[in-house]
């Protein structure tokens, strides 16, 4: 059974994508570079932490 559908966006292939970004770039940083980027990007993006 083959599907021939054209797809306007592939998730998994955007998934991978950013996956392989993320990691090229985090290889080059140490543990501490990687939580202060996390943590910029966390802030800006808005979202906070849930109290626990």
């Amino acid at each position: 059974m083959e599907t021939k559908i054209e797809k306007k966006f592939d998730a998994v292939k955007f998934a991978r994508e950013q996956k392989d970004r993320l990691d090229e770039m985090f290889s080059k940083m140490t543990k501490e570079e990687i939580l202060e980027y996390l943590k910029t990007k966390s802030i800006e993006r808005g979202r906070v932490k849930p109290s626990a």
